[in-house]
């Protein structure tokens, strides 16, 4: 049959639990276990099967099974305790926002992102960045940000992997049916469904705009399988980051600048603007091309704007993860769009002019960090990184003062940590104990936690990870055609009692899933070591497109076919959130194993440590911060290696020492009572640390204090006033640019020598602004401690002028007590000044003396 259209038809709800209906369409159950109880109650075989869809369980449900229980008093309770929540949580007397900013209240955080990983029901997400998208909402609606999201409701959505009997990985699209998933049409002011168009080469592209309700907050997804669009422009947005170079602009074309063009279509003026990633960078001239043609200003002057209260996070710490489109296709896409921002080809060119080992291109993260004011890493080594990357475009700033800054990513609690913990926790934290959940000193009473039952209750998400496991394994090796001693055979798979290391993640080369496997006979000896033994479940999928990743995933499926570590070693096909709650909660400890410093930030294993999981990974990411010596373990050294294979082999002993050494006794070495109270201590230690500083309160409180609140202050401060401030920061720029080659700076001061602590360092510059004003510069002292030719504890002083004008040359003095012994260094430059910039360096000039 050919299938014209497609509904859900629910059946009659009884009026007493009427409500069923209104909830399944709002995402706050998925981090709500009781009201997940609630429908999982309606049918259990239902709700597995459909993936934990609250939509579909209650479509599908037997209306006399609805009649039952809206006569049955044990589910009503539940149901009212459960509605009772969920109002108070809509309509809440106060929030975290509203109480720290209630000037801000009526302002609107838009959030740009290509994917949102909400729950395994809405499968529009790949990996980290989908998952920290769809915390980060979560975690915005907890605190009460006024926040909106912004992305695509991808009808095919991420592939679903199935492994073949030769351990080769399959990609299957399945059709995502809207009508049986949490969405609904975004509508209007007027109450009409939104529709919005944008121009490809030819031809306009329409999109249809779906709300998905999360929590408080709206996400706005567009997707362009609507009726006008030619069949090609409808595929447009079926699959997650599908197809080549050409859809790949169009993609983002549409997330960029269709994703402003659904706002204002619906009614939503947006006062800060977040790309998350450089996907929506083309937001950025979308909101320019609006004021050149509202406000007929220049373009300059409408990026001083645009920019003003835009946030950009990079998340790649390698060049070859960033987006970069040859000039050519760009040109065919944008060439009737840079006039309308009275821009040339060179110039819109110029806007995100990257130099690449295959020539030049047109760098979206390059276009991002030009049309925003504030920017970010997800970690502190991710920030380092990231300076390093993009220094170009700072080019005579130093590398550690280049405007990127870091925040750190987190974890939205509630979605990731087990209810048996959660239950645990309450007894022990306080039934309140998730209002401070970034709070340290709450954190440091889980040492009361009583040994025995932090144990049974870590084992007891341990059995339901090994019986999860077990069925999916079952699922797998029916569709292989096994017989049935082979699936009888599974339920002894897994041994509750013995030491269980969890790798899940994407599977890219640079994570190194195979490193484990670098000395196979060491390996087995520790998994076959009858004492003490090891078992290691691997999930994770690899980019279709992505044929060494696949071949990782194909190794360590015929690994953990080999006779030596049969039982031991288990790959678990088609990971997805389900799959990951399941294993950050139920292994013993947590794998990572990248290549340093390619994890941007990483956030499994917070995940796991949130439920009592030690990490053993190497220093990268985010456990550059988290490790202590005592939460975990360490891979590795933090330095550089000549070659791959040096390296590959240094971290591989480390891990298996490691695990020689350390893990393994430490697991084992049990008391009387039968626990291993050297472990516990370190589980507790993990959750103590990582469980506040690592979630995803701190970090959406992080961005609202230090860059959502900043951006809408400078966004007034330059909108005031017929957009003053901007009009005169655009012609301010142009003058010092042009002027710039005019500036020149010398100094006088020791050059070399020995000083007393306390004793003053006194210089003075001489400086020439030739038709620049004093007003126009700061000329600085700038000093630091040389620590084997890295620059640390800078700071920076402003000289003061002295004396008048002569012959073109003013004079600048400073006077510096250095107030720690060492190697000091010191400079003297000058940089442009003017109030009305975001970064005191975000012209990228200096002259050094």
């Amino acid at each position: 049959m050919k299938i014209l259209g497609r509904m859900a038809v629910f059946p009659t709800i009884p009026q007493r639990i009427g409500r069923l209906h209104e909830l399944a369409y709002n995402l706050w159950w998925t981090w709500t276990p009781d009201a997940q109880a609630l429908y999982a109650l309606i049918d259990p075989d239902l709700w597995a099967r459909s993936e934990h869809n609250a939509v579909r369980t209650l479509a599908e449900a037997d209306p006399a099974r609805l009649a039952a229980l809206a006569e049955d008093d044990a589910f009503l309770a539940r149901y009212d305790a459960v509605l009772n929540a969920f109002d108070t949580y809509m309509r809440p007397e106060t929030t975290w926002f509203s109480e720290h900013y209630p000037e801000d209240s009526e302002k609107t955080i838009a959030y740009f992102s290509a994917e949102f990983g909400l729950h395994e029901s809405l499968p529009i997400y790949s990996g980290g960045l989908g998952i920290l998208s769809g915390d980060h909402c979560k975690e915005a609606s907890d605190l009460g940000l006024p926040f909106v999201g912004v992305g695509f409701l991808y009808p095919q959505g991420y592939f679903r992997q199935r492994i073949t009997r030769e351990g080769q990985q399959e990609a299957i699209y399945e059709k995502l049916h809207f009508s049986d998933a949490p969405v609904r049409p975004a509508t209007d002011p007027q109450g009409r469904e939104a529709l919005i168009n944008v121009d490809l080469p030819g031809r306009k592209v329409y999109a249809k705009v779906w709300r998905v309700q999360v929590g408080r907050i709206p996400i706005f997804l567009m997707d362009t399988d609507v009726e006008m669009n030619a069949p090609a422009d409808r595929d447009l947005s079926a699959r997650l980051y599908g197809g080549d170079h050409e859809m790949r602009i169009a993609q983002e074309i549409m997330l960029g600048i269709g994703g402003v063009r659904a706002l204002r279509a619906l009614g939503v003026d947006a006062n800060v603007w977040h790309m998350n990633e450089g996907h929506a960078a083309f937001l950025g001239l979308e909101r320019c091309r609006e004021l050149v043609a509202g406000l007929g200003v220049g373009f300059d002057v409408a990026r001083e704007i645009a920019s003003a209260n835009a946030i950009f996070t990079t998340h790649t710490p390698v060049a070859a993860g960033n987006d970069v489109f040859a000039f050519d296709l760009v040109e065919r896409y944008f060439k009737d769009f840079w006039p309308q921002l009275g821009l040339g080809r060179d110039g819109f060119l110029n806007l995100a002019r990257q130099q690449n080992g295959w020539g030049e291109g047109f760098s979206m993260t390059v276009l991002a960090l030009r049309l925003s004011a504030q920017r970010n890493g997800v970690s502190r080594l991710h920030g380092d990184v990231s300076r390093k990357m993009w220094r170009f475009l700072w080019p005579d700033i130093d590398v550690d003062e280049v405007p990127i800054d870091s925040i750190t990513n987190g974890v939205h609690t509630p979605t990731w940590l087990a209810p048996e913990l959660s239950a645990l926790y309450a007894r022990y934290l306080g039934a309140d104990w998730y209002d401070h959940v970034d709070d340290p000193n709450l954190w440091d009473r889980v040492v009361e936690l009583p040994d025995d039952e932090l144990w049974t209750t870590h084992q007891a998400c341990k059995e339901l990870l090994f019986a999860y496991a077990r069925k999916r394994l079952q699922r797998q090796m029916t569709r292989h055609g096994e017989g049935t001693a082979a699936l009888n055979a599974v339920n002894a798979l897994l041994d509750p009692n013995a030491l269980t290391i969890g790798f899940a993640r994407r599977f890219a080369t640079y994570k190194r899933a195979t490193l484990l496997f670098r000395d196979p006979a060491r390996l087995a000896r520790l998994v076959n070591n009858p004492e003490r033994p090891l078992q290691i479940l691997f999930s994770g999928k690899a980019h279709p497109a992505d044929q060494p990743g696949q071949d990782f995933i194909s190794a360590v499926y015929q690994f953990s076919r080999a006779p030596e570590f049969a039982g031991k070693i288990v790959f678990l096909e088609d990971y997805d959130m389900d799959m990951a709650r399941h294993l950050v909660s139920g292994c013993d400890v947590w794998l990572n194993t990248p290549i340093r410093p390619h994890e941007a930030s990483g956030t499994s294993g917070q995940k796991a440590s949130l439920n009592g999981l030690p990490n053993c990974s190497v220093i990268d990411g985010w456990w550059e911060e988290g490790y202590n010596g005592r939460n975990g373990w360490a891979i590795g050294e933090r330095r550089e290696y000549q070659n791959d294979a040096t390296r590959d082999d240094a971290d591989a002993l480390a891990l298996y020492e490691t695990l020689e050494r350390a893990i393994v006794p430490a697991y084992y070495r049990r008391g009387d009572d039968g626990l291993s109270h050297e472990w516990l201590a370190i589980m507790k230690e993990a959750i103590r640390t990582v469980a506040p500083a690592f979630s995803m309160a701190r970090m959406v409180k992080q961005y609202t204090d230090e860059m959502y609140i900043p951006a809408l202050r400078l966004g007034a401060r330059v909108d005031a006033e017929n957009y003053a401030l901007a009009r005169q920061l655009a012609n301010w720029e142009r003058r010092i640019r042009s002027e710039w080659g005019q500036v020149s700076v010398e100094a006088d001061g020791p050059r070399e020598g020995q000083l007393a602590l306390g004793q003053p360092i006194r210089v003075t510059a001489y400086v020439r602004l030739g038709a620049l004003e004093p007003r126009d510069v700061r000329v600085e002292l700038v000093t630091a401690r040389d620590e084997n030719g890295s620059m640390r504890e800078r700071r920076v002083f402003a000289m003061a002028p002295e004396g008048e004008e002569r012959d073109g040359v003013r004079r600048y003095k400073a006077r510096f007590d250095p107030q720690a012994s060492g190697s000091l260094v010191y400079g003297v430059r000058v940089v442009p000044n003017h109030p009305g910039l975001a970064s005191p360096l975000e012209l990228g000039l200096a002259r050094w003396a």
